[in-house]
């Protein structure tokens, strides 16, 4: 079935009747035909009727979890009604540490108490906050609504059980409530009293469909294994190394879009409130230039020395482990395994993508890519040397990289801690980068190069940035009004859930970091859940039966009252490491800083 192009419309406010939940329910496999995978969508609307559906019951039916789909409407209500992170959602979106998320119902879960009744400018953030749902009254044919605005948690929650979307995604803060576009849209001629964004986290997304001319693992479009993976953990540690070393950002979140990529969003005062000018400019500075008839794509073109930016020599420090322990090495193909396979792939190794590792690819991908000048001379002895060689030489895919490299330094006289970057001493003497190195016997400067050396000189830098750095979808770091993917929202295509990231722990190569396999799909989380009240059930009947016993002198243990009904699943890992990593010390800024304003108005007011 080929899917009709999503509807975008305005939110009208009309709701008609309920509708039938046989009609939303997808095929055996859990599969729904969509037209786009985008995480950016499309911005033209068209008014049309909404329809409700109706709030989910607590567990999916016996029958659908049998068939273990991992998505369908009727696990992704159950999501909505018990997982679904509201309060941690809400309150970082306030930005206001006073932001009450404690209402009756507590973002999903146990009912407290709260007659917080705070007003102050900071909790109207979160009011005019642009949320925008994509809807799917029938199978294949989508509804987009933009505009959507909430005074609170409250109404974020009953709008989103109420609407089931199949995707969430968040916009800029305006300067009125969106929910309001049509009251200020166009009513006044002064730009500082119309409707416009005012604020906006500074967005990054990457996505590996953009690496599919790189990818030699099988693996192209949507399809993803452990070894492409790794192109995603190089880039977000290049990406959040750059964005606190070079621009000072301290309150990045990373998060899993729950499929193919990742996304940062970047959430300091001073990102939230730069202008699409700004924006721009920022992401500009992580775009490369890999242009082979200009050999001084990667210098800096500021320095009158010709040395390589001082960003590029970390990113090269930073990628070229990566490069020689994911790109040269073969892949697995024994171990390898697709997100489509959706098994057990918890045993699944990381492979490589086999750079160096067969006849086919040495030659065409790496030492027919030399400059001439290398070519003709290291890469046609390489060749021969590689192709035949001795019985008792069998050199693995890094020791060819090294002789290699090797062999250049040696024919053009490089200093021998080339290719590193950061040993490039300029004119007068100054290294280009703090770091702390070994220096060269000599003062070496790219400026005293001819062109075709100089070619020859930034030819390992340029094929490791080829395979590994970053690749932005650059259009959507540039503009304040640019929707993206919410956190915390379910992918539809594999019912993983859109988890947070720790960028300390992105690496799986030590059995540990960051596994997109081992992230949660719905079908999942519902066994979770169930298994968790099971036992449950079982220790209070436990209780019952050995009312008064001690083991050794002590009480017989209890589960925790958890507050959250994601506490009793996989997720809460996920989210801890959000709350605490990344929320706490956010909060802690928002209370410094009110503190510091209260300390000025009572300065004015000469209350010392």
């Amino acid at each position: 079935m080929t899917a009709a192009s999503p509807v975008a419309i305005e939110d009208t406010g009309m709701i008609t009747e309920n509708i039938d939940d046989d009609k939303y329910m997808t095929d055996a496999d859990g599969k729904i035909d969509v037209p786009d995978d985008s995480d950016s969508p499309t911005t033209s609307t068209t008014d049309v009727n909404l329809r409700a559906t109706t709030i989910c019951p607590v567990t999916p039916s016996k029958k659908r979890r049998e068939e273990d789909v991992v998505f369908s409407p009727e696990l992704l209500k159950m999501y909505y009604a018990r997982l679904f992170p509201y309060s941690l959602l809400c309150k970082w979106l306030s930005y206001d540490p006073s932001f009450d998320t404690n209402s009756s119902s507590n973002g999903n879960g146990n009912a407290k108490n709260n007659t917080n009744t705070n007003k102050n400018n900071k909790k109207k953030v979160f009011s005019r906050r642009e949320f925008s749902f994509t809807l799917e009254p029938v199978p294949g044919e989508e509804i987009y609504i933009r505009y959507q605005s909430f005074s609170d948690l409250e109404g974020l929650k009953s709008a989103i059980n109420r609407r089931q979307p199949r995707k969430i995604d968040i916009g800029a803060v305006f300067s009125h409530p969106p929910k309001d576009k049509a009251a200020y849209a166009g009513g006044s001629s002064s730009k500082n009293t119309g409707f416009r964004p005012v604020q906006r986290e500074l967005v990054f997304d990457i996505d590996l469909t953009d690496y599919d001319d790189v990818r030699r693992c099988g693996c192209s479009g949507a399809q993803i294994c452990r070894t492409c993976w790794t192109f995603m953990a190089a880039a977000l540690k290049v990406l959040d190394q750059g964005l606190r070393e070079d621009f000072g950002f301290e309150h990045i979140a990373w998060f899993y879009s729950g499929r193919r990529g990742i996304h940062a969003w970047v959430c300091d005062d001073e990102a939230r409130n730069l202008s699409d000018e700004a924006r721009s400019a920022v992401a500009n500075y992580f775009e490369i230039s890999l242009n082979k008839k200009n050999s001084k794509g990667l210098l800096d073109s500021s320095n009158s020395s010709g040395s390589i930016h001082p960003m590029l020599t970390r990113s090269y420090d930073v990628l070229e482990p990566y490069f020689c322990r994911y790109v040269l090495p073969s892949k697995q193909d024994d171990d390898h395994n697709h997100d489509h396979d959706y098994g057990d792939s918890e045993h699944s190794a990381i492979g490589g993508h086999g750079l160096l590792a067969t006849r086919d690819a040495w030659e065409d991908l790496v030492l027919d890519s030399l400059p001439f000048k290398a070519r003709e001379t290291v890469g046609k002895n390489l060749k021969k040397k590689w192709s035949n060689p001795r019985e008792t030489e069998n050199p693995t895919p890094v020791q060819k990289w090294q002789t290699l490299l090797q062999h250049l330094r040696v024919k053009f006289d490089f200093p021998s801690s080339w290719p590193s970057p950061s040993s490039v001493v300029a004119k007068d003497g100054g290294e280009t980068s703090s770091k702390k190195i070994k220096r060269s016997k000599k003062n070496f400067s790219t400026s005293s190069l001819d062109e075709e050396t100089l070619k020859v000189y930034m030819w390992p830098m340029e094929l490791v940035f080829k395979y590994t750095y970053p690749r932005l979808d650059i259009n959507v770091s540039k503009m304040q009004n640019h929707l993206l993917k919410s956190p915390f929202c379910v992918h539809p295509k594999t019912g993983r859930v859109c988890v947070p990231i720790d960028p300390n722990d992105m690496d799986t190569h030590s059995g540990g970091g960051f596994d997109p396999f081992s992230v949660p799909t719905l079908a999942e989380l519902a066994r979770e859940l169930d298994e968790y009240h099971k036992d449950e059930n079982e220790s209070k009947n436990d209780d019952d039966d050995d009312a008064g016993w001690n083991g050794e002198g002590e009480n017989k243990p209890k589960k925790k009252n958890l507050e959250y009904d994601w506490q009793k699943t996989s997720l809460k890992g996920y989210f801890d490491v959000f709350e605490k990593k990344f929320l706490e010390p956010l909060e802690k800024v928002w209370r410094r800083e009110e503190r510091d304003l209260a300390e000025q108005q009572a300065a004015v007011r000469g209350e010392f």
